[in-house]
């Protein structure tokens, strides 16, 4: 059987971070709601020993075995393993290479992790990365024209996660809360490079996470105007009536993830960049 009741084995064997077969494989996992991959990661494997251990799990609990090796040793041996005990296997990269070099006309460098490399990308990243911590939930408003992007919305409306998501893109993301009844910075009022993006999401959204971060910490304030319908109304329809105000983009995340969030924000910032570009 290829499952076991409602799991099935899932095994990534990768000899750099992982990251990339993680990405891949939870996005087609996704899409089978009835059914659970159960997780085995293999990351670093670069030696026939380490593999030996990667191989001998995968016979204690056959499944999908998925990998981005590139040591063509390591990839046959793993492979006659999988065709042994009649298991499927696949490499994630491997037609992509085979796509570019005949495209390119190149062979491949065969450098493993080559896209972890300390390079000027790398170190924007870093950068940016600081740069984002350092301008969380509205602190250090004198550096707000340094950013890239600046989030602004109500609590609650993913503005750090997403923050942080867009960082680790290279995008210096700052964002800083919209408070009723607290004057806005001065300084965001009269930002001129970066992108103003306004976060917005339904009232009854915001109520619910709300409530559940309260549940989180433990907190028991029912009529606090926190998750009052009312006053979350008028949280909401502030920080509307400021986007208005100073033209600022505004997206609604009440139904969006934080990668569609940052996708969404990371479109509104490259089509403002070729927009620049083309004046």
């Amino acid at each position: 059987m290829p499952t076991t009741g409602n799991y099935f084995h899932l095994h990534l064997v990768s000899d750099s971070t992982g990251e990339t077969l993680i990405t891949v494989a939870r996005a087609v996992a996704a899409q089978y709601a009835n059914v659970t991959a159960v997780e085995h990661v293999y990351p670093l494997v670069r030696s026939q020993k380490q593999l030996d251990r990667v191989l001998d799990e995968i016979e204690e609990a056959p499944g999908i075995v998925l990998f981005t090796l590139l040591e063509k040793d390591l990839v046959a041996r793993l492979e006659a393993k999988c065709r042994d005990i009649n298991i499927p296997s696949l490499s994630i990269i491997g037609p992509v290479m085979q796509l570019f070099e005949a495209y390119l006309g190149a062979a491949t460098t065969g450098r493993v992790g080559a896209q972890h490399v300390l390079n000027a990308e790398y170190f924007k990243r870093i950068d940016a990365l600081n740069y984002t911590m350092m301008h969380d939930d509205g602190q250090h408003v004198e550096g707000l024209e340094e950013a890239d992007v600046v989030l602004v919305g109500v609590s609650r409306t993913s503005k750090t996660p997403t923050s942080i998501y867009l960082a680790n893109r290279g995008v210096r993301t700052a964002n800083v809360p919209l408070v009723p009844g607290i004057p806005l910075p001065h300084q965001l009022q009269a930002l001129k490079k970066p992108l103003v993006v306004s976060l917005h999401a339904t009232p009854e959204r915001l109520i619910q996470v709300r409530q559940n971060r309260l549940l989180s910490m433990g907190a028991d304030t029912p009529n606090d105007d926190y998750i009052d319908r009312q006053a979350v109304t008028d949280e909401v329809a502030y920080a509307r009536k400021l986007s208005a105000k100073f033209s600022w983009a505004q997206l609604d995340v009440t139904r969006r993830s934080i990668e569609e969030t940052a996708a969404a924000v990371l479109k509104l910032f490259t089509d403002r960049q070729r927009q620049r570009f083309a004046e």
